[in-house]
């Protein structure tokens, strides 16, 4: 009887691709351990393997350092070579803007400011939205000076379009400087300060309001308004916030009221009205003034009469005074948008 030959491996592991030190693949003759060179062969290509990737992971850092100084060069750069943001503010203080001014039409509209309507004189202005500031211009006064002539004007609007200094008067505004017919025509401008007024502080709450809600809009106070707060008998002042549609809210509201409503515009002025009633879209008049009154005001019909001008001021840039620092006038107030500017920014 013959005997089959016993397997070469008899633990059944198929020995030509797993030798004895688990390498696949390697090839092991009967009897014997897996070829010499298979173990060298193995660390010669992780190292290999390990200098190739380290050479890589080197080259990445490198890029991205080079990236980075260039960036931050070209951001550096592009820094110094644009000119700096607008702060979003109203006009104010003795600021003398240099821009161009159009002619609109707003209708029996109160426009952004929300207002009940526009002046009983028509004399108008919408703003661009750095000067609009989020309705901190509305219900203040510019003095606006064109080819013919000088106007006041009160801030009505928002011009979506306006940049650099442009505003859009109403078409009975923009007469008064100019022909209509020239459409676009340089002017200078200003905020007028403590303007003559026909009478106290104004509050109108808005369509909606509740004990649960409170927002309230404040009228007939001339300079731009910094803040505003609101107390109920009993309880202590609250903070309103400001809308970008002219009404100050207060969320979680004020209670049924009566309420006291403190004004404080850019100047420092500050008034108290009291008794303002729960009593949604009423204008319900105060009894305070954010400033004191001018003798002015008791002569004036409307609070946007224009003042006498002075002489018409001409359409080119005058040419300064000896010794007027660059970017102001000859009178040496600062002229926002004249040559010179802000300095710029600086890199580190």
């Amino acid at each position: 009887m013959i005997e089959p030959e016993p397997p070469d491996n008899p633990n059944g592991t198929d020995r030509t691709t797993t030798g004895p030190a688990g390498i696949a693949g390697a090839a092991v003759p009967p009897g014997g351990d897996p070829a010499p060179t298979a173990r060298p062969v193995r660390r010669r290509m992780s190292r290999r393997w390990l200098a190739g990737w380290s050479a890589a992971l080197l080259a990445a850092v490198l890029g991205l350092v080079l990236v980075w100084q260039f960036s931050d060069s070209a951001a550096c750069a592009a820094a110094l070579a644009a000119p700096p943001l607008e702060r979003a503010a109203p006009p104010s203080g003795a600021t003398v803007y240099k821009g161009k001014a159009s002619h609109y039409d707003g209708g029996s509209s109160g426009g952004n400011c929300s207002l009940p309507g526009p002046p009983a004189n028509r004399l108008y202005a919408a703003l661009g939205s750095s000067q609009y500031a989020g309705s901190a211009a509305c219900g203040s006064f510019l003095d606006v000076t064109g080819p013919k002539g000088t106007v006041r004007v009160m801030v009505l609007d928002r011009c979506a379009g306006c940049t650099n200094n442009k505003i859009d008067l109403s078409r009975q505004a923009f007469a008064k400087i100019a022909d209509l017919s020239a459409g676009i025509v340089p002017v200078r401008y200003r905020a007028v300060v403590d303007p003559p007024l026909p009478g106290p502080l104004t509050f109108r709450l808005k369509s909606g309001v509740s004990r649960y809600w409170f927002a309230v809009q404040v009228g007939n106070h001339g300079n731009p308004v910094k803040s505003v707060a609101v107390q109920r008998a009993g309880s202590s002042w609250r903070a309103a916030k400001r809308g970008s549609d002219n009404y100050w809210v207060v969320d979680g509201g004020m209670g049924p009221g009566p309420y006291s409503i403190r004004v404080v515009d850019v100047y420092g002025h500050e008034a108290v009205g009291t008794g303002i009633r729960l009593a949604p879209r009423q204008v319900q008049r105060s009894t305070v003034r954010r400033y004191p009154a001018t003798p002015a005001a008791a002569g004036s019909a409307s609070p946007s009469a224009p003042p006498a001008p002075a002489s018409p001021a001409p359409t080119a840039s005058p040419t300064p005074a000896p010794g007027t620092p660059t970017g102001a006038d000859p009178a040496g107030q600062a002229v926002a948008g004249a040559a010179g500017g802000p300095a710029p920014v600086a890199c580190g």
